[in-house]
């Protein structure tokens, strides 16, 4: 199995009491770490707004972050899970990730998908398309980046994007383009693409929901009569471990009190994930167990989200002592 790391950017409330002066010193000396420990890959969100609930808390922008992760980082590779289509040009995409490619050497992701967060695409000025529309968008939107990647230029008259002759000049450095995961579990629509576009995919890490939608994806990729195993399969997990149950508590009761704050009567919903069994919670032995389980369904790739990054790494270091060592 493979592993990836969130770095926390604030849209989760998860640089709250930090300073905004002081917030990328926290990411940088966060990726710089990863850098060197044990991962394959970091990762960040592609929101402008926080969540669960819209405030004034600092929302870093992942693409400007991808270029300054690539400049103070040597060999991690660099992901968005997921970049919205609909937040920008297709073309212009392209071109920046291209760049952000040249910049790193080599070490760039392409994390897409459809988009949902309402709030803030009305907030951006992009209205709310229909999730027909928004899907259509990320078919030609795909089609545009990968064509430009391979070629260096990029033509497709769509219903949605319309580019002509678009040069995209450096090329990407990693031979045949830039890797693409299509995130979104949508069976009709999104797993089709996956199926078209994708050499990574992203969706449930609920075991029975992972086995469908693998098994969904499979009918896509024999419709088209490609191999499934040319697509890895990931999931992303909201992580807390630690080295007992009672600690497990714990450190749930300090996320919680942290948040409370800047998230009022949501608090308790926010937490019900950590909670309630949605998040991979609980002792080294538990987590890996979880693990191991779907990873026999197929899971390939595993990426992490620690909710106390920024304010305590023993949780992420304990992980990667005991966790990634069984799973490698």
């Amino acid at each position: 199995m493979r592993f990836g790391t969130f770095i926390p950017q604030g849209w989760r409330h998860d640089l709250v009491g930090i300073e905004p002066s002081e917030q990328w010193r926290v990411m940088r000396e966060l990726a710089q770490r990863a850098d060197e420990g044990p991962w394959e890959s970091l990762w960040v969100y592609d929101h402008f707004h926080t969540v669960p609930v819209p405030s004034d808390e600092a929302t870093h922008e992942a693409w400007t972050l991808m270029a300054a992760f690539a400049a103070v980082t040597d060999r991690i590779r660099l992901g968005q899970m997921c970049t919205c289509m609909g937040y920008r040009n297709p073309a212009y995409l392209a071109k920046v990730a291209a760049t952000i490619d040249l910049v790193s050497g080599g070490r760039v992701e392409m994390g897409i998908g459809g988009g949902w967060y309402e709030h803030e695409w009305r907030a951006y000025g992009y209205g709310f398309p229909p999730i027909k529309d928004r899907l259509a968008m990320l078919d030609e939107g795909v089609q545009i980046m990968q064509q430009a990647w391979r070629t260096g230029r990029a033509t497709l008259q769509g219903a949605h994007y319309a580019v002509e002759d678009a040069i995209v000049q450096p090329r990407p450095l990693q031979e045949g383009g830039i890797p693409v995961w299509v995130a979104g579990g949508g069976e009709k629509v999104t797993l089709r693409i996956a199926a078209k576009y994708a050499q990574y995919t992203n969706f449930s890490n609920d075991p029975e929901q992972f086995s469908h939608k693998r098994e969904v994806l499979k009918g896509h990729t024999d419709a088209i009569g490609r191999d499934l195993g040319e697509i890895t399969l990931s999931a992303n997990f909201n992580t807390v471990i630690a080295s007992s149950e009672a600690e497990v508590a714990e450190r749930l009761a300090v996320i919680e009190d942290r948040v409370a704050p800047y998230l009022g009567d949501r608090t308790e919903a926010f937490m019900h994930e950590y909670r309630g069994g949605a998040g991979l919670v609980g002792t080294p032995e538990q987590v890996i167990e979880r693990l191991v389980a779907l990873r026999e369904r197929g899971l390939g790739y595993a990426i992490h989200y620690f909710p106390e990054h920024a304010y305590d790494r023993s949780g992420i270091e304990l992980f990667q002592r005991e966790v990634i060592p069984a799973l490698t």
